[in-house]
């Protein structure tokens, strides 16, 4: 078996096809859906996004919390209700599949827990349908979104080792981007010891106190709490926005726990899946072998948690500058700022939160009655060289909005996606102007800077749109 960083280098040098033509993200879901509340939340929230997220397979499954029997008659259900609302929101954008080619695509793994469902004799609808869509004559690769237990993943995977030849086996391995919601089941840790090679995004481990994906629902000051409470989940998401908002849960243990496993693949000018050390919706992460850290929180009948063998997309924090409104008293000088792996996702809360609401608005609403996303556009290429010590524009004077909105500008730059380490100086570091002017730091060897623009209209709820600059800066 080849060493992971050869398997790297092909992930990062091949341009995919959804790369380079724009062509949907390919998405396979594993959820323990009836365990908890938050696998149907995040499910309804996905239908949302079927026209832009390629859906190739809902399959149920269990996990450390459902050991001894799976609930696709849950996804069923589901799926019924976006059926009835489908036609209309294919009235705001195209390609919303219908209810009856969703069915077709959910499938059921072994009610049987962890390892105990890995091996000779334990193929299942689930692990067969994974392998029929890796072996699919599409070069795009496929992203598994685990939410529960990843033992149906694990024997598909079992079995291509088994019945392929390696160099069979070995492109259905570079197809595969898997994102598990930490650990819920030992074939977890079995998969990235057994195939290094394997795209694989983790907060390692059975407890969950480290990990990145609670940005989706933390509550502590400066994350904006409000749009995960319960209230604003009633006005947005359940009460007025037809059968699918209907069937979205009361909150349980947390809102939406396992959404971040798709977040970043949404096309919104941030989100780039291929390269998780960028940052989006989903959060940032960054590739490197993980400490171990044992939980002081995880399920009594939790396997050991064991040393990682390989570097896993994992972990890592972003600084954000907090408003002044959430700002402790006495008021400091300037913002404080918070750093976290959780603010990598919680630092975009507003803007996903309110893109789920206008969705679900879609439910029910006529095309004018209903808000939609503003469309950023650059002066100039996503990609800049520039010289240190010198000026350079950053300009989308271009942008539109489809609704005819006002649209408010923010260039920002987002340090930690970047080599460069410092903070760029602005001649014009204010909001609402679509030309910012950095200029370019001293550098003694090429540095990468991301730049971020947010274009947010004044619909209701306001939505934002990205564009990502990279500048290079050279000596």
């Amino acid at each position: 078996m080849k060493p992971p960083l050869f398997f790297l280098f092909l992930f990062l040098s091949n341009v995919t096809l959804a790369q380079s033509t724009g062509a949907k993200t390919r998405l396979i879901v594993l959820t323990d859906i009836e365990n908890e509340p938050d696998d149907s939340q995040s499910l309804v929230r996905l239908l949302t996004y079927a026209n832009q997220i390629q859906i190739e397979g809902l399959i149920a499954t269990t996990s450390i919390h459902l050991q001894k029997r799976v609930a696709p008659e849950t996804i069923h259900r589901i799926i019924r209700a976006y059926g009835k609302v489908q036609p209309n929101l294919l009235k705001h954008e195209p390609g919303y599949p219908t209810a009856q080619a969703l069915k077709t695509l959910i499938k059921k793994g072994l009610p049987v827990y962890g390892m105990g469902g890995v091996g000779p004799g334990n193929d299942s609808e689930g692990s067969t349908w994974i392998i029929r869509q890796l072996e699919k004559p599409d070069n795009r690769p496929i992203w598994v979104s685990v939410w529960g237990g990843v033992n149906t993943l694990a024997q598909a995977l079992w079995t291509i080792q088994k019945t392929r030849t390696p160099e069979q086996a070995e492109r259905l391995y570079r197809k595969l981007r898997v994102y598990t919601i930490s650990d819920q089941d030992d074939s977890g840790p079995w998969i990235r010891k057994t195939f290094p090679g394997v795209f694989y995004v983790v907060s390692p481990g059975y407890g969950y106190e480290y990990a990145t994906w609670l940005g989706m629902n933390t509550g502590e000051p400066g994350t904006q709490p409000e749009y995960v409470s319960n209230a604003w989940l009633a006005e947005h998401i359940q009460q007025g926005h037809g059968p699918l908002g209907a069937l979205y849960p009361d909150v349980a243990f947390g809102m939406e726990g396992d959404t971040p496993s798709f977040l970043g693949l949404i096309p919104n000018g941030l989100n780039v899946p291929e390269h998780p050390d960028w940052g989006g919706w989903g959060g940032r992460y960054v590739l490197q072998t993980p400490t171990l850290v044992v939980s002081r929180n995880k399920p009594a009948n939790a396997p050991a948690e064991t040393a990682e063998t390989r570097p896993v997309w994992t972990n890592s924090a972003d600084s954000v500058l907090m408003p002044r409104s959430f700002m402790p008293q006495p008021m400091t000088k300037e913002p404080r700022a918070g750093k976290s792996t959780r603010a990598t996702i919680w630092r975009w809360r507003p803007e996903f939160q309110n893109d789920f609401a206008a969705r679900m608005d879609w439910c029910t609403k006529s095309y004018k009655a209903a808000n939609h996303p503003p469309v950023p556009r650059l002066s100039h290429p996503e990609n800049l060289t520039i010289k240190s010590g010198e000026q350079f524009y950053l300009r989308a004077s271009e942008s539109t909005d489809p609704d005819g909105d006002s649209m408010s500008f923010r260039w920002m730059q987002y340090p930690e996606a970047g080599t460069y380490p410092g903070i760029i100086s602005y001649e014009n570091f204010v909001s609402n102007i679509y030309e910012a002017r950095p200029i370019a730091p001293t550098v003694t060897s090429p540095q990468t800077i991301h730049f971020i623009l947010k274009v947010t209209d004044k619909g209701t709820p306001a939505l934002t749109r990205y564009k990502r600059v990279i500048v290079t800066v050279v000596p």
